[in-house]
């Protein structure tokens, strides 16, 4: 044992005091920090360290580089303000305090419970990406070796926990185990080429999807790290902006057939490195990165599959390598929202690749996102259900297909399509953030408002990031918690999507000038979104000009016939700008028209105020009788 200043270091029981208070370490930390101290003031080389603290694996400097930062930042300062360790360029590193060894204590006192070791692993692999070493039974022994009073003791509990299982009738209820958390960056290109650029987004998305199976991990979604495609990463900056423990980075350099990917999993809490690797393939074998970097995340971060997450996790079947490549297009294009193009890229792949589900599903996505947000209409719509269909003929289990058909269903009114889709999708992982937000989406379309908060609060428990830019918590507006509603949106003015929402809550709260500043402002940004378009119809009304509003819904209301858009809850806005602006005729049947298209809400209908201006109408009453039918049936069917 050792004391230095304020810290008292016990290497047998893997245990570093700090004024008696235990000082948390990693384990390759705390064996940097054994030898430094058994060294004391002498020079310890940087060979020594890696030849004493990873005696069995080939690593790289930066393994020890991340571990003495960690260890660094454990100890803090000394008392007179320096660091413990000195760094003596190109040699090593010195201990500079003093340190007393103190005698052996034989005598363990049995009321202090025996130090383990820290459950964050550094993981030391082969730079080739090879197999994991493998533990002996005496290295696993050794780890978890037990006082034998305490192990009696346990046997003793644990012997007691099983009659009590064995002659309870009633399964006790657990609570769901938190997955872990897991951001996987963009891809950095090391070349100079526009031309590939594609790939350092695509595949990063390839990884996040396949891991999407696994329900022990929460995966960022890929619009979440898209904004880290092209900027330097600052670690702790990025883990805490996208509320992760776990970061995976990766660099790619293709010349001419040939392309390298390396990559390293990053435990952001221990500044520990684990796992790093690098793959050598030719181009046309890009399919199996994803499958080779999934499955390392998996055993970097120990974690339990079932038969069935395992099974998804095996190689993908050979894919046409230029149909790959028009999919890895398609993908990136659609975070671009360059919709249009990625269609023609994910349509030659499928015509390359007919058989490829992942394709098909994407497809079926960017049509419906053409026909939502850029008022493709019903055309689009018919196109994404059918890519969406073909991807579930080919794959039943297919995530992204089963949440975006299901997206796609409650955007046209059909949640009572949408709810067991998302429900079947939940079985296959249960800690999957969009699954919960889709259903808590459909549940408000029907008015099952505490039901949809409470999905969407899930959600956000899982992901806080998830949906943030493209979609807006309305049950918490729909329940008249206006406050909550604009508190639950992000802190961004450069979404119109968002920013609209921003001016439609302060609307709500009667804040004129802060209404129309937002309103004008989304318009600015994005005047294509159909719902900014409605909120410049609000902001004419505020500016007392009544026909100008009404004039706009009209123009409006022609392109989404002319279009065949169905979005019912988007026209649910148009109606009420009607009402607010004074054309009760116009609000009434485009009331009328939202309800019968499946925006039936009762509950936030019968209460809404912006639709007081005819609610004494008889009409009213009639489609308010309709929409209370559908949202009985609903809530009798599903609840």
């Amino acid at each position: 044992m050792y004391e230095f200043c304020r810290f008292r270091f016990d290497p047998p029981n893997h245990l570093l005091e700090r004024d008696g208070t235990p000082v948390p370490l990693t384990p390759k930390a705390f064996e940097i920090l054994v030898v430094l101290v058994q060294n004391g003031s002498r020079l310890t080389t940087k060979e020594e360290l890696m030849r004493k603290v990873w005696p069995d694996s080939f690593v790289e400097d930066a393994n020890l580089t991340v571990n003495m930062s960690a260890l660094r930042k454990q100890l803090g300062e000394t008392p007179a303000g320096e660091a413990y360790i000195q760094t003596v360029p190109r040699k090593g590193y010195r201990f500079v305090v003093p340190v007393t060894e103190l005698p052996d204590e034989s005598v363990v006192d049995p009321s202090q419970p025996p130090a383990l070791e820290s459950k964050f692993l550094t993981r030391d692999l082969p730079i080739s990406g090879g197999p994991l070493p493998q533990r002996t039974e005496e290295d696993v022994g050794s780890r978890f070796r037990l006082n034998p009073l305490i192990l009696s003791l346990i046997v003793v509990v644990l012997a007691g926990l099983g009659l009590v299982a064995y002659h309870s009738k009633t399964p006790v209820a657990r609570h769901p185990h938190p997955p872990g958390r897991l951001a996987i960056l963009p891809f950095q290109n090391l070349h100079q080429d526009t031309n590939t650029d594609f790939l350092g987004f695509s595949l990063a998305d390839a990884v996040i999807t396949k891991l999407g199976y696994v329900s022990e991990l929460s995966v960022r979604p890929s619009y979440a790290v898209q904004k880290y495609k092209s900027q330097p990463i600052d670690i702790p900056r990025v883990a805490a902006d996208l509320n992760v423990s776990t970061l995976l980075t990766g660099t790619f350099l293709r010349e001419g057939d040939d392309i390298r990917i390396t990559c390293q999993l990053i435990d952001v809490k221990s500044e520990s490195l684990l796992w790093k690797g690098a793959f050598d393939l030719k181009y046309d074998k890009l399919l199996t990165v994803q499958d080779k970097v999934a499955n390392q995340i998996v055993q970097g971060l120990e974690l339990t599959l079932s038969p069935s997450e395992a099974g998804r996790l095996r190689t993908e079947a050979t894919v046409d390598p230029v149909a790959y490549e028009y999919f890895l297009r398609g993908v990136d294009l659609y975070a671009k929202d360059e919709f249009v193009m990625a269609a023609k890229m994910l349509e030659k792949s499928t015509e390359l690749a007919p058989n490829y589900a992942l394709s098909w599903a994407n497809l079926g996505k960017t049509y419906a996102a053409n026909a939502s947000f850029q008022l493709g209409g019903a055309e689009h719509y018919r196109k994404a259900q059918a890519a969406f269909e073909r991807a579930l003929s080919l794959q039943p289990d297919e995530l992204e297909a089963r949440i975006y058909m299901a997206n796609m269903f409650t955007d046209t009114g059909r949640v009572e399509q949408a709810v067991p889709l998302l429900r079947e999708a939940l079985k296959t992982n249960p800690n999957q953030a969009e699954i919960h937000w889709e259903l808590g989406y459909a549940y408000r379309f029907a008015g099952m408002l505490a039901e949809s908060i409470a999905e969407s609060e899930r959600a956000r428990q899982i992901d806080p990031g998830v949906k943030l830019t493209s979609s807006a918590p309305n049950g918490y507006l729909y329940l008249g918690e206006y406050d909550r509603f604009i508190e639950s949106l992000p802190q961004t003015y450069d979404v119109a999507f968002i920013v609209f929402y921003r001016g439609f809550g302060a609307y709500y709260k009667k804040d004129w000038d802060q209404a129309v500043k937002y309103f004008d402002r989304a318009f600015d940004i994005d005047r294509s979104v159909l719902q900014v378009q409605i909120g410049r119809a609000f902001a004419s009304g505020i500016r007392h000009q009544p026909s100008e509003g009404i004039a706009i819904l009209h123009a409006l209301e022609n392109t989404i016939g002319e279009r065949g858009v169905v979005d019912p809850e988007a026209i649910y806005k148009i109606a009420q700008a009607y009402a607010a602006l004074g054309d009760k005729a116009s609000a009434l049947r485009v009331l009328s028209r939202s309800v019968e298209n499946g925006f039936f809400p009762y509950p936030y209908l019968v209460t809404d105020p912006l639709l007081d201006a005819i609610r004494s109408d008889l009409e009213f009453a009639k489609i308010m009788s309709i929409a209370l039918r559908r949202h009985e049936a609903f809530k009798s069917r599903f609840f």
